[in-house]
């Protein structure tokens, strides 16, 4: 699992115990946040589950320090009002919600163009419309979460190596480098793969893909302004690509306070590949950048975090169910960041299957049946191609340098703003309600 800023050692060795105690039902290849999040899924309707991940988890403990250790430098997830509520069905929000931002307002805006438009969550009537959390605390607090449930067994440093079904079940193989590297195999009823974009158990299963690669890198980081963002989210498109900065918590205030001076910012700064490297080793260069885009917006840009570049490249999973064997996350889907909807399709295709396999048991039956996958996978078809539809939609409606395409987005983005009935239902489709 990668971004978190605490280690876990000797996951394994505490999860032994707790093994026996429970008949192991699911496993789950790829300890992710997805992973963690679908196995304290699974745990809260009474399910078992075995979790394999490849890299070593580190070690923490309840009271270890929750500071931040950088002011700076982190990765951040907006959480959709949706994935919020999921977190508090299963009881865990409110560990996760002090290191989270609301988000009051949304601003959308195309750089030296008349269009613009505003979602404010008054008019919405909602709380909010979603939360933006720093990816190592989300990180730290599933896999405490997991650490401490009996139902999960936990098993890093696990390396998938084969993936055998059978008519009853289904058997995966690992190499576990622990003390010696050894080859064990487990045995379950199903087979979740959230191993990620370049998914070993997705490759085993000989699963094909749909890819494009949208020639562009996402530069992202953490900066600081001297405005205080006061909870808007802007969304702000560039010739040369979309951009978002969205509030943060100070360091060591609550990001949910009626009133707070928070200065710091996540942003995606998207630019065509190949001009990474300009933004990432020079911070002047990347605040005049961000403030040309922005304009006075945000305010001054006045301090940047180490950055992070990450190639984007749209890759579909043909099918998401082989046999016993399903398909999740960014094995399944990974999107273009530009909307903050990769995560949050993640999460609810999650708790779909949860819930499925939640019913399936409390009928005394199998959870790996293929019919009730197959069933899984046409439920979650819709949301995930409305999602995918939208993201392109945005990248190339924005990107798109004629004049005539231009000046009809903006025409569109000024109609959006204007027009009833419009924003209600473009507000609960990004907030992950109407899937």
């Amino acid at each position: 699992m990668q971004n978190t800023d605490v280690n876990l050692s000797n996951a394994k060795k505490k999860c032994e115990h707790k093994q026996a105690a429970t008949e192991q039902q699911v496993l789950i290849a790829g300890g992710g946040h997805v992973g963690l999040s679908f196995a304290l899924l699974l745990a809260h309707h009474g399910i078992a589950s075995t979790l394999l991940e490849k890299n070593s988890y580190p070690t923490i403990s309840p009271n270890d320090d929750s500071n931040r250790s950088h002011y700076l430098d982190s990765r951040n997830t907006a959480l959709s009002r949706r994935t919020v509520q999921i977190y508090q069905e299963i009881g865990l929000w409110d560990e996760l919600q002090s290191h989270a931002c609301r988000i009051d307002a949304v601003q959308i805006s195309e750089q030296g163009s008349f269009g613009r438009a505003q979602l404010n969550k008054a008019e919405e009537r909602v709380e909010s419309f979603g939360q933006v959390m720093e990816n190592a605390w989300l990180g730290r607090k599933l896999l405490l979460a997991a650490q401490q449930e009996p139902l999960i067994t936990l098993i890093d440093n696990a390396s998938v190596s084969a993936v055998t079904q059978q008519a009853d079940g289904v058997t995966l193989s690992f190499n576990y480098y622990g003390e010696e590297e050894h080859e064990q195999q487990l045995q379950a009823s199903v087979l979740v793969a959230c191993d990620g974009r370049d998914s070993t158990v997705r490759q085993l299963l000989n699963i094909g893909t749909t890819t494009y690669d949208y020639q562009q890198t996402a530069i992202v980081g953490v900066v600081e302004t001297d405005k205080p963002h006061e909870h808007v989210a802007i969304e702000r498109f560039s010739p040369a690509g979309p951009l978002a900065v969205l509030p943060l918590t100070d360091p060591d205030g609550d990001g949910n306070d009626d009133y707070q001076t928070g200065y710091r910012r996540s942003v995606v700064w998207v630019c065509p590949k190949g001009e990474e490297n300009k933004y990432l080793a020079d911070d002047a260069h990347f605040l005049a950048t961000l403030q040309q885009a922005f304009g006075e917006r945000a305010g001054t840009f006045v301090a940047a975090g180490r950055r992070g570049a990450y190639p984007l490249t749209r890759v579909l999973a043909d099918k998401q169910v082989e046999g016993r064997c399903v398909i999740m996350g960014n094995a399944a889907h990974t999107l273009h960041p530009v909307a903050g909807q990769g995560f949050n399709l993640c999460m609810r295709d999650a708790h779909v299957l949860a819930q499925m396999m939640s019913a399936q048991v409390l009928k005394g039956e199998d959870i790996g049946d293929t019919q009730l996958l197959k069933r899984y996978e046409k439920a979650r078809l819709s949301d995930q191609k409305r999602v995918i539809r939208f993201c392109d939609a945005v990248v190339h409606g924005f990107t798109h340098s004629n004049p005539a395409i231009k000046l009809a987005r903006n025409v569109a983005l000024v109609a959006f703003d204007k027009l009833p009935n419009i924003k209600p239902l473009v507000a609960n489709y990004a907030m992950g309600l109407k899937s």
